[in-house]
Protein backbone atom coordinates (compact mmCIF):
# COMPACT_ATOMS: atom_id res chain seq x y z
CA UNK A 1 0.00 0.00 0.00
CA UNK A 2 2.71 2.56 1.04
CA UNK A 3 5.16 1.34 -1.97
CA UNK A 4 1.88 2.00 -4.29
CA UNK A 5 1.27 5.47 -2.78
CA UNK A 6 4.84 6.57 -3.52
CA UNK A 7 4.67 5.31 -7.36
CA UNK A 8 1.94 7.29 -7.52
CA UNK A 9 3.60 10.15 -6.18
CA UNK A 10 6.52 9.92 -8.98
CA UNK A 11 3.72 9.49 -11.34
CA UNK A 12 1.41 12.64 -10.48
CA UNK A 13 4.50 14.78 -10.72
CA UNK A 14 5.55 13.41 -13.58
CA UNK A 15 2.16 14.12 -15.66
CA UNK A 16 2.01 17.41 -14.22
CA UNK A 17 5.66 18.38 -15.90
CA UNK A 18 4.69 16.68 -19.16
CA UNK A 19 1.08 18.81 -18.61
CA UNK A 20 3.03 22.03 -18.48
CA UNK A 21 5.80 21.70 -20.43
CA UNK A 22 4.14 23.02 -23.40
CA UNK A 23 2.53 25.95 -21.43
CA UNK A 24 4.76 26.85 -19.49
CA UNK A 25 7.79 26.90 -22.07
CA UNK A 26 7.05 30.10 -23.61
CA UNK A 27 6.65 32.46 -20.17
CA UNK A 28 10.27 30.33 -19.17
CA UNK A 29 11.60 31.72 -22.12
CA UNK A 30 10.21 35.12 -21.07
CA UNK A 31 11.92 35.04 -17.97
CA UNK A 32 15.34 33.60 -19.66
CA UNK A 33 15.25 36.93 -21.65
CA UNK A 34 14.64 39.34 -18.20
CA UNK A 35 16.97 37.98 -16.35
CA UNK A 36 19.48 37.98 -19.24
CA UNK A 37 18.72 41.47 -20.22
CA UNK A 38 19.38 42.26 -16.58
CA UNK A 39 22.36 40.65 -15.72
CA UNK A 40 24.20 41.08 -18.70
CA UNK A 41 23.32 44.84 -18.29
CA UNK A 42 24.86 45.36 -14.46
CA UNK A 43 21.59 44.23 -12.71
CA UNK A 44 20.90 41.39 -10.18
CA UNK A 45 18.19 39.36 -9.48
CA UNK A 46 16.29 39.59 -5.58
CA UNK A 47 14.48 35.99 -5.32
CA UNK A 48 11.76 35.92 -2.17
CA UNK A 49 9.33 33.44 -0.96
CA UNK A 50 8.55 31.86 2.13
CA UNK A 51 8.70 28.16 3.35
CA UNK A 52 9.94 25.74 0.38
CA UNK A 53 9.29 29.09 -1.80
CA UNK A 54 12.01 30.87 0.27
CA UNK A 55 14.36 27.36 0.10
CA UNK A 56 13.61 28.07 -3.93
CA UNK A 57 14.72 31.17 -3.69
CA UNK A 58 18.08 30.78 -1.70
CA UNK A 59 18.64 27.32 -4.47
CA UNK A 60 18.37 29.73 -7.32
CA UNK A 61 20.85 32.34 -5.83
CA UNK A 62 23.64 29.76 -5.16
CA UNK A 63 23.14 28.38 -8.81
CA UNK A 64 23.14 31.56 -10.20
CA UNK A 65 26.58 32.81 -7.79
CA UNK A 66 28.09 29.55 -8.58
CA UNK A 67 27.22 28.21 -11.31
CA UNK A 68 24.19 25.97 -12.28
CA UNK A 69 26.34 22.72 -14.55
CA UNK A 70 28.92 24.91 -16.07
CA UNK A 71 31.74 26.77 -15.25
CA UNK A 72 30.67 30.85 -16.50
CA UNK A 73 31.31 34.10 -14.67
CA UNK A 74 29.23 34.79 -11.64
CA UNK A 75 26.11 36.34 -11.74
CA UNK A 76 24.45 38.41 -9.31
CA UNK A 77 21.48 37.07 -7.04
CA UNK A 78 20.48 37.69 -3.75
CA UNK A 79 17.84 35.68 -1.70
CA UNK A 80 15.98 38.30 0.67
CA UNK A 81 15.32 35.17 2.92
CA UNK A 82 18.58 34.72 4.35
CA UNK A 83 19.78 37.15 6.63
CA UNK A 84 17.95 36.50 10.24
CA UNK A 85 18.62 39.88 11.96
CA UNK A 86 16.91 41.79 8.79
CA UNK A 87 14.33 39.63 8.52
CA UNK A 88 14.15 39.48 12.64
CA UNK A 89 14.33 43.49 12.80
CA UNK A 90 11.74 43.97 9.95
CA UNK A 91 9.09 41.70 11.45
CA UNK A 92 9.56 43.01 14.97
CA UNK A 93 9.60 46.82 14.42
CA UNK A 94 7.23 46.73 11.21
CA UNK A 95 5.50 43.91 10.17
CA UNK A 96 5.82 40.49 8.91
CA UNK A 97 4.30 41.43 5.34
CA UNK A 98 7.60 44.26 4.93
CA UNK A 99 10.42 41.87 5.28
CA UNK A 100 10.85 41.60 1.74
CA UNK A 101 9.78 44.58 0.40
CA UNK A 102 12.20 46.91 2.33
CA UNK A 103 14.94 44.54 1.12
CA UNK A 104 13.51 45.83 -2.68
CA UNK A 105 13.44 49.33 -1.86
CA UNK A 106 17.07 48.92 0.04
CA UNK A 107 18.73 47.34 -2.80
CA UNK A 108 16.66 46.98 -6.11
CA UNK A 109 17.59 49.50 -8.71
CA UNK A 110 15.82 50.03 -12.16
CA UNK A 111 16.69 47.15 -14.60
CA UNK A 112 17.02 44.75 -11.28
CA UNK A 113 14.45 41.26 -11.87
CA UNK A 114 12.61 40.53 -8.46
CA UNK A 115 12.09 36.91 -8.55
CA UNK A 116 8.78 36.50 -6.40
CA UNK A 117 7.91 32.67 -5.65
CA UNK A 118 4.38 31.85 -4.05
CA UNK A 119 2.38 28.73 -4.80
CA UNK A 120 -0.61 30.46 -3.84
CA UNK A 121 -0.63 33.78 -5.19
CA UNK A 122 -1.46 35.48 -2.26
CA UNK A 123 1.18 35.45 0.19
CA UNK A 124 1.20 39.30 1.69
CA UNK A 125 4.71 40.00 2.09
CA UNK A 126 5.80 38.94 -1.58
CA UNK A 127 2.58 41.22 -2.97
CA UNK A 128 4.42 43.62 -1.04
CA UNK A 129 7.92 42.76 -2.76
CA UNK A 130 6.17 43.16 -6.08
CA UNK A 131 4.86 46.88 -5.51
CA UNK A 132 8.04 48.05 -4.15
CA UNK A 133 9.91 46.40 -6.89
CA UNK A 134 7.06 48.43 -9.48
CA UNK A 135 8.54 51.67 -7.54
CA UNK A 136 11.93 50.66 -8.63
CA UNK A 137 10.94 50.14 -12.33
CA UNK A 138 12.38 46.35 -11.88
CA UNK A 139 10.92 43.55 -13.73
CA UNK A 140 9.10 40.86 -11.62
CA UNK A 141 9.06 37.13 -13.03
CA UNK A 142 6.81 35.49 -10.70
CA UNK A 143 6.39 31.68 -10.55
CA UNK A 144 2.65 30.60 -8.66
CA UNK A 145 0.25 27.92 -8.88
CA UNK A 146 -3.40 27.75 -8.26
CA UNK A 147 -4.38 29.95 -10.98
CA UNK A 148 -1.70 32.81 -10.01
CA UNK A 149 -4.20 33.92 -7.16
CA UNK A 150 -3.93 37.83 -6.37
CA UNK A 151 0.07 38.53 -7.83
CA UNK A 152 -1.88 37.66 -11.01
CA UNK A 153 -3.91 41.09 -10.80
CA UNK A 154 -0.88 42.98 -9.35
CA UNK A 155 1.52 42.03 -12.92
CA UNK A 156 2.40 44.61 -15.24
CA UNK A 157 2.79 43.48 -18.54
CA UNK A 158 6.37 43.96 -18.68
CA UNK A 159 6.27 41.39 -16.30
CA UNK A 160 6.42 37.53 -16.48
CA UNK A 161 3.77 34.70 -14.88
CA UNK A 162 5.12 31.59 -14.72
CA UNK A 163 1.60 29.81 -13.29
CA UNK A 164 2.03 26.15 -12.59
CA UNK A 165 -1.74 24.45 -13.65
CA UNK A 166 -2.15 22.80 -10.61
CA UNK A 167 -4.03 23.43 -6.98
CA UNK A 168 -1.72 21.24 -4.79
CA UNK A 169 1.15 22.96 -2.96
CA UNK A 170 3.85 20.00 -3.26
CA UNK A 171 3.25 19.00 -7.35
CA UNK A 172 3.78 23.46 -7.70
CA UNK A 173 6.86 23.34 -5.88
CA UNK A 174 8.38 20.36 -8.12
CA UNK A 175 7.02 22.07 -10.91
CA UNK A 176 8.55 25.28 -9.83
CA UNK A 177 11.63 23.80 -9.25
CA UNK A 178 12.29 22.37 -12.35
CA UNK A 179 11.03 26.30 -13.68
CA UNK A 180 14.16 27.53 -12.10
CA UNK A 181 16.92 24.74 -13.19
CA UNK A 182 15.52 25.73 -16.65
CA UNK A 183 16.08 29.52 -15.85
CA UNK A 184 19.78 28.78 -14.97
CA UNK A 185 19.93 26.41 -17.86
CA UNK A 186 18.39 28.83 -20.38
CA UNK A 187 20.98 32.07 -19.14
CA UNK A 188 23.84 29.73 -19.38
CA UNK A 189 22.97 28.49 -23.02
CA UNK A 190 22.59 32.44 -23.72
CA UNK A 191 25.56 33.18 -22.02
CA UNK A 192 27.98 30.78 -23.23
CA UNK A 193 26.44 28.81 -26.05
CA UNK A 194 24.59 25.36 -26.65
CA UNK A 195 27.19 22.92 -25.73
CA UNK A 196 27.17 19.13 -24.54
CA UNK A 197 25.55 19.56 -20.62
CA UNK A 198 28.09 17.13 -18.36
CA UNK A 199 26.35 14.30 -16.78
Amino acid sequence: MLEQRIEQQFIDSADLKYQSAQSLSKPIAAAVQAILTSVTSGGKVLACGNGGSAADAQHFAAEFVGRFERERPELAAIALTTDSSILTALANDYAFELIFAKQVRALGGAGDVLLAISTSGHSPNVLAAIEAAHEREMIVVALTGKGGGTISQRLRETDVHVCVPHDRTARIQEVHLLVLHCICDGVDIQLLGDQETPQ
